[in-house]
């Protein structure tokens, strides 16, 4: 350890707004910055700083003529905040005025994201890119310091979270501050056209949508016995992905862009889902999560959403997403988020000779676009608040991934209400734990075993 301080509920049916895109003009000064910061800055704080947290951070100090400055970073672990503070460093030590993170403004611990915060001004951003079980916990404390929010997805994996987050966005609401979710796919702007166009009656009715996630282990989603020297608490949360108490597993975390961006095309959000999974080619690992899924979510009209999510070796990759309606069909997603490649065409083959419409290429990343949007309503104070839509994309994420770990159908009302909480003391959880959960004898988790572990995804 280096000289870092150490501390230690109603459903909506229709997405009404799908986003519109903003061209940075001049900044004027935010009205909400104190006087004796510096006249027209930013300053940001990043909490977890992981990859996603890491990258979030350059995306905010890229932001086209706005004057954003990195000034606290905090995580549980030093070596991650050590390592992404040297990439940050190196990428932005010639950029004046957008990167002052000294010895004394690099936090690690469990409370270390109140000093992160407390470096900041009221008005100024925060980062929240760690684990989605401690998102409601971090968000409170933005909203008491009059911080203004981006928070990576997804952001809850139950329903006691989901009521508890959409009742703190309506406490930032009422204090006007703008809270933005991870969901970047839509700020892309081919999307939104995309969008628009099916909204128009482009490719007619909407009557089924597919999409796929399979690709090999990624992240930390496959883990293998916990170091005997690592404490429980620490592993779990370094390993997050295997863990439904700390991400909702890979479905939650992996899978939530493909059925949020499909969903948006739809306007609406699925009412219920019926679902398989299974673990197959497990070797020795010991995480929670299914290598295949398979999910049938249903809409109010009837239509539907088949979703297929694989990770494994050695098999057929896909990540794209695609909608089918009465006249035509669109791409969504032809290879991952970024480029979308949105396409429309006149019938459902989506051959070179059925294209009707394409987004022209290149197009910008959607990673940057969420924030400049994001920037530009906190400097022309509009409102901005994404999160109920993060907590419905979430819970509905959730919901398949319920019907499959449970192997019943669940509705969306089941899965709101649901009382099942899976960390319900994270706010207090410390490097001793206990862990939300803990292993058997053997070093193994409980895994979902659906038709035998009906109301619940593991026991």
């Amino acid at each position: 350890m280096s000289e870092r301080i150490e501390t230690t509920e109603n459903r909506r049916n229709f997405i009404k707004v799908a986003g519109t895109a903003s061209a940075l003009a001049a900044f004027a000064v935010p009205h909400v910055h104190a006087e004796e910061k510096e006249i027209n800055t930013i300053q940001v704080a990043l909490v977890g700083c992981g990859g996603r947290g890491t990258g979030a951070a350059a995306n905010c100090l890229d932001v086209p003529g706005a004057r954003t400055k990195l000034v606290a970073m905090a995580d549980v672990f030093d070596h991650r905040l050590a390592g992404s503070h040297q990439t940050l460093q190196r990428l932005y030590q010639e950029k004046e005025g957008k990167f002052d993170v000294p010895e004394e403004r690099q936090f690690v611990g469990f409370e270390a994201y109140k000093n992160a915060m407390d470096a900041l001004n009221p008005g100024d951003v925060v980062i929240l890119a760690t684990p989605l079980a401690f998102r409601w916990v971090h968000y409170t404390y933005a909203i008491d310091k009059g911080l203004n929010v981006f928070m990576e997805k997804p952001v809850i994996a139950d329903g006691p979270s989901a009521k508890r987050m959409l009742a703190l966005s309506e406490k930032a609401d009422a204090k006007n501050l703008k809270s933005a979710v991870g969901l970047m796919v839509r700020h892309c702007r081919g999307r939104q056209e995309l969008h628009k166009r099916i909204q128009d009656g482009e490719i007619g009715d909407i009557i089924m949508m597919r999409a796929y996630r399979m690709h090999g282990p990624v992240a930390s989603a496959f883990s293998t016995r916990k170091p005997a020297e690592t404490p429980e608490v620490m592993y779990q949360i370094e390993r997050f992905h295997s863990f439904l108490w700390a991400s909702g597993g890979c479905f939650s975390d992996f899978y939530i862009h493909q059925i949020d961006e499909t969903s948006w095309m739809k306007n609406s959000w699925p009412v219920k889902a019926q679902a398989l999974g299974g673990r197959h080619h497990r070797d020795d690992f010991i995480d929670q999560n299914f290598d295949t899924y398979a999910v049938e979510y249903t809409y109010d009209d009837g239509s539907k959403l088949f979703f297929d999510g694989r990770t494994m070796l050695g098999c057929r990759n896909d990540m794209s997403s695609t909608v089918h309606g009465s006249k035509g069909s669109a791409i969504v997603s032809t290879s991952g988020h970024t480029p979308g490649k949105v396409r429309t065409f006149s019938g459902q083959n989506q051959n070179r000779r059925e294209v009707t419409w394409a987004w022209p290429q290149p197009e910008e990343n959607p990673y940057q676009l969420e924030w400049n949007d994001f920037i530009d309503a906190i400097v022309k104070d509009t409102p901005y608040n994404e999160v109920p839509r993060g907590v419905e994309a979430s819970l509905v994420t959730s919901m398949g991934r319920m019907a499959a770990h449970t192997g019943q159908e669940i509705t969306y009302d089941q899965m709101l209400h649901c009382e099942h909480e899976f960390a319900p003391n994270v706010d207090k959880l410390t490097v001793d734990g206990p862990a939300p959960i803990m292993p058997d004898e053997n070093g193994r988790y409980a895994v979902p075993m659906p038709g035998k572990n009906r109301d619940v995804e593991f026991s």
